[in-house]
């Protein structure tokens, strides 16, 4: 599942909210069934093994202290996973070898000011990896990363999902990132899902205008086919003042009236195919907008 959306639109904070990082005000989040908002700091801390988070920036999220045995070793300790020694550094060299940092007992003993950039980020997913989760959270692993090294890195991710039966949560403002590794897209703007569907079927056809407008301004590999981009003004509102009505009106370039006076719902337009727009049955019948087919 992939959750996109420019910056400011609560990617991270959705991310955050559905770990248990921050406590949301309203709803729920279910892991396996369990809200785990109900849950107690016991219960949670138990289940935290299941679900991990990559974080989007390798040189802050990595204490540069500790070498890599201790950053990989640290979580099987606190959740007390691999209790001597001896197993723990199995599990650590292990891990190691699924993301691809060989020889492993080489780079364990490095620290993080030896590693380059793409080595950090696959040590901040071999530490999310060592608890062996099941659901496994991406905040934009690549975007800090060199162009030639982000598709090594999502070929990893794609390898590793896989081998350890991942459900994966990946956030990203790149459209194209999303094609590649997901299946499933939600578009998201100011706090709020405006398109959900299967990838192929939402670039290939959008339907809210939101969604057309990101997709018609993402640059074509091919100087002799041309496409009209449709402009979207200004910048996001702030969470703290969300417009009223629908929260994309004021830069919405097809803005009518019922926009500016009542926010629509998130319906049921096809299959598998959801939209949050007054005029979805407009967007629908229109040729569409897609990417590079």
């Amino acid at each position: 599942m992939c959750l996109a959306g420019e910056s400011g639109s609560g990617k991270t904070t959705t991310a955050r909210a559905i770990l248990g990082l921050i406590r949301a005000r309203a709803g729920n989040v279910k892991f396996d069934g369990r809200d785990i908002f109900s849950l107690s700091k016991k219960e949670l801390r138990k289940l935290r093994c299941k679900m991990q988070i990559i974080f989007q920036d390798p040189y802050e999220s990595i204490d540069p202290r500790m070498s890599v045995m201790e950053t990989l070793s640290e979580p099987l300790e606190v959740n007390k996973v691999a209790r001597s020694r001896r197993d723990r550094e199995k599990r650590v060299y292990k891990t190691l070898e699924d993301v691809r940092l060989l020889p492993p007992h080489e780079f364990a003993r490095r620290f993080p000011h030896e590693l380059s950039g793409g080595q950090r980020q696959r040590v901040a997913i071999g530490r999310a990896l060592v608890l062996q989760p099941g659901l496994l959270v991406a905040d934009e692993p690549v975007s800090m990363l060199d162009a030639s090294i982000r598709v090594q890195i999502l070929n990893l991710l794609l390898d590793l999902r896989e081998e350890y039966d991942l459900t994966f949560l990946y956030i990203t403002h790149d459209l194209a990132q999303a094609r590649y590794i997901g299946s499933k897209i939600v578009i998201m703007y100011l706090g709020k899902m405006m398109e959900y569907g299967r990838v192929e079927d939402v670039v290939s056809s959008p339907i809210h205008p939101y969604t057309r407008a990101l997709i018609s301004n993402v640059p074509i590999p091919d100087p002799t086919i041309k496409r009209d981009k449709i402009a979207v003004k200004g910048e996001t509102p702030s969470a703290l003042d969300i417009p009223s009505g629908c929260r994309f009106h004021p830069r919405c370039p097809y803005v009518e009236d019922i926009c500016r006076a009542r926010d629509p719902d998130f319906v049921q337009v096809g299959n598998e195919r959801y939209s949050a727009c007054h005029f979805n049955d407009r967007w629908i019948n229109q040729e569409a907008v897609s990417l590079v087919r």
